[in-house]
């Protein structure tokens, strides 16, 4: 039986009158790349927001590796499941923030390139990377932890070099092609050291060879860091080439799930979603 990563139980995100998000529930498990397809306003979004700490839902929960990592409560109300100050996980609700729920192995990127614009390729990886450091204000002042920087430094070297960027390393990651301005993204996420990776429409605005390219890279970082891979997309050729499982949200309820195939064949689906052929 194939081991569960992330699971979706009876999540529901509602915005005052608006559902973004009906009684969801879904699983994504080891090793596999599950996309999450629909029209555009399905909820597809929320739901990796939900996923990610954005939003506490309106109700059900979510599961990370066998445990509870978020769900629905009262804003104010919560006890802390484990002592310390800085776990960010609670008993009888649970609140993360989207930074602890990326401690925990979780990493994603957004339809929407976010990079660091002011800053080289190499800096947009490495601050990633700090998300991991176990260096304070006072060891940081003092350089006291000058050997986890080289040891990020170089690990930073490395990921650039095993995804294709260490060449353009130095440059200001605006100055990068489109194709290459996502790869980056993926990097940066990937230096946090993830176990699941949550893609939010990777091939957005990309010319076919670059999608193309996308295709194959995301099945060699799949493979390459033992990844499990959780993405939004609406490019059917990159969906259906890749996908081990799909999920089909409409309206923000789910309408159909399997593989490539059987969703593609799936009546509701074509009349939601992918359209009928006319000359059918």
């Amino acid at each position: 039986m194939s081991e569960t990563v992330l699971e979706l139980k009876n999540v529901t995100m509602q915005f005052g009158g608006v559902i973004a998000v009906n009684d969801l529930s879904l699983e994504v498990h080891k090793g596999e790349i599950v996309s999450l397809i629909g029209p555009n306003g399905a909820g597809k979004t929320t739901a990796f927001n939900v996923v990610t700490g954005v939003y506490a839902p309106t109700n059900g929960a979510v599961w990370f590796n066998g445990k509870k990592i978020v769900e629905n409560h009262p804003r104010g109300k919560m006890k802390k499941l484990y002592g310390g100050t800085n776990d960010g996980l609670y008993k009888d609700h649970l609140e993360p923030t989207p930074d602890k729920i990326t401690k925990l192995g979780i990493a994603r990127t957004f339809q929407n390139i976010r990079l660091w614009k002011s800053q080289t390729v190499f800096d947009n990886v490495l601050i990633a990377k700090h998300l991991r450091r176990t260096s304070n204000v006072f060891s940081a002042t003092f350089r006291l932890n000058w050997a986890e920087e080289k040891k990020q430094r170089e690990e930073t070297a490395e990921l650039l070099k095993i995804l294709g960027l260490y060449d353009v390393k130095d440059e200001l990651c605006t100055s990068l092609p489109y194709g290459l301005q996502r790869r980056l993204e993926i990097a940066r996420a990937l230096a946090t050291e993830p176990s699941l990776l949550l893609l939010d429409e990777p091939a957005a605005g990309m010319n076919p060879q670059e999608t193309d390219e996308l295709t194959a890279f995301i099945g060699k970082i799949r493979d390459e860091f033992k990844l499990t891979v959780f993405m939004i997309e609406h490019h059917m050729d990159l969906v259906m080439n890749i996908s081990d499982r799909i999920y089909v949200l409409n309206f923000g309820a789910l309408i159909a799930s399997g593989t490539p195939e059987e969703v593609q064949n799936n009546p509701v689906v074509i009349s939601a979603y992918l359209g009928e052929d006319d000359n059918a």
